[in-house]
């Protein structure tokens, strides 16, 4: 087993005042060549939006774009006519494919809202644009992972065209998870969302990660009650 620490202290930061963003791997204006990214996940952003703010219509292309809100409510609009609100429990994801234009706004205009969003490269290019979200459980069952997305829609998660798969879990403090990788030669990244863990003797507390690979499995402790969210990629 192989595996690189990321921890949240060690993030790229921007405060644009009406934009709080932590940045995993290197985005806009925050670089660094040893965080360009994770086999093929690209991006990891962790936003917290004030109220009433957000991001005009832009466009992407060739990227599965998947978000997941924390707390809060997101508005989206996109070229595709799609148009809704997502909340903690859902979870988005655009296709970019050949190329789509949305935007992204808070839906409140009293609370913040605070999401991560998910950029992992393509299987195939140049697909048509798709957009889709799902409302999964609110409450996750206890020490046991929550697929969200794949590439073959397992337990009715939402499609990805890639061979990745987004898994997310409640774990009580003091349990032992193994998680078993589902595409051989695949890396995960564990990014913990709250909480504590102890993943391969490395203490992971909350907004840490580590990404783990050649390996086809990986275990962790739990030592205070945690979210994890595990993303499994392809490495090349």
């Amino acid at each position: 087993m192989k595996k690189v620490i990321h921890l949240a202290t060690e993030r790229g930061f921007a405060d644009h005042g009406w934009l709080k963003a932590a940045h995993s791997f290197s985005f806009a204006n925050y670089y660094d060549p040893q965080k360009v990214h994770f086999g093929l996940l690209r991006v990891l952003n962790d936003d917290i939006v004030a109220p009433g703010m957000g991001f005009g219509m832009h466009g992407h292309d060739n990227m599965e774009i998947v978000t997941i809100p924390l707390k809060g409510i997101l508005a989206h609009k996109d070229s595709l006519g799609s148009e809704g609100t997502i909340t903690p429990g859902e979870v988005q994801i655009m296709s970019a494919g050949s190329g789509i234009r949305h935007s992204e706004f808070n839906g409140s205009n009293t609370e913040a809202v605070n999401l991560l969003q998910i950029w992992v490269f393509p299987k195939e290019r140049n697909i048509q644009p798709r957009y889709d979200q799902k409302q999964f459980d609110t409450k996750l069952a206890k020490n046991k992972f929550q697929i969200l997305v794949s590439s073959d829609q397992e337990g009715g998660s939402l499609w990805i065209n890639q061979d990745a798969v987004f898994a997310l879990g409640d774990f009580q403090s003091g349990s032992t998870y193994t998680y078993t990788i589902k595409h051989p030669g695949n890396g995960t990244y564990v990014f913990v969302i709250e909480g504590s863990i102890n993943l391969d003797n490395t203490n992971l507390g909350r907004r840490d990660a580590a990404g783990v690979y050649d390996t086809e499995e990986l275990s962790f402790t739990v030592q205070e009650d945690a979210k994890v969210l595990v993303i499994e990629v392809p490495m090349e």
